[in-house]
């Protein structure tokens, strides 16, 4: 993502978890963790999606990882429908936490990611471990059974969407009276609204009292 950017290898379930680390000035408020699109359709960590988020919540002062799934880059293993890529994200979350002794967490992901990341809240939730947050874009409803999510949970989605297509997101969060974020003329892939993304992200925690002194928080 850029000069700082560290590439880590986190031992999991079947091997190696390629995972990209950046860390803020100064301590970190948490951790976030952020996943890629579906594998199989050229979906890594360095997509550009991701890589918004990522600095989204760089910025507002988090040590933010993102993990490659496995069969990707050099993460081993190969693509698990969902299962395995849950119970990577979770053993990802459990030695950074404990190695950094960062209590906060957030989740995010994009596309096939937020359903890894939704599933992943889900059972760390049942472990008394939830993270304080969820930030789901592109949330693959409709496609993949996305459990349901906390109330705090930050939901984007384009209103142009024609690979998941906005009315089945909506029809997953009105029954939890969820909030979607629509960006207009957006499509799956937001192509020209990646800044949007960053501004949103960023604009769910203002006013949070457990910003870091010092931390900045960009408008564009």
């Amino acid at each position: 993502m850029n000069a700082a950017t560290r590439t880590i290898g986190l031992t999991g379930p079947v091997g190696n978890i390629e995972v990209a680390l950046d860390a803020p000035v100064g301590s970190a408020r948490g951790l976030a963790v952020v996943s890629h699109p579906h594998p199989l359709f050229g979906g890594t960590l360095d997509n550009k999606v991701v890589q918004t988020l990522a600095r989204a919540l760089l910025a507002l002062g988090y040590l933010v990882a993102r993990p490659n799934f496995r069969g990707v880059g050099a993460t081993q293993g190969t693509y698990d429908q969902g299962r395995g890529e849950v119970d990577d994200l979770i053993e990802v979350v459990s030695i950074l936490r404990h190695e950094r002794r960062l209590d906060d967490l957030v989740l995010a992901g994009f596309s096939f990611g937020s359903v890894v990341s939704a599933r992943a809240a889900s059972q760390l939730h049942a472990l008394g471990r939830a993270p304080q947050k969820l930030v789901l874009v592109g949330t693959a409803a409709g496609r993949w059974d996305v459990p349901s999510v906390p109330a705090n949970t930050l939901v984007i989605h384009g209103e142009k969407d024609d690979t998941v297509p906005l009315s089945a997101v909506l029809d997953w969060a009105s029954p939890q009276e969820l909030p979607v974020v629509v960006i207009p003329g957006a499509d799956h892939f937001f192509h020209h609204k990646l800044t949007l993304i960053k501004r949103i992200v960023q604009d769910a925690w203002q006013g949070d009292s457990t910003i870091p002194r010092g931390a900045t928080i960009p408008q564009g």
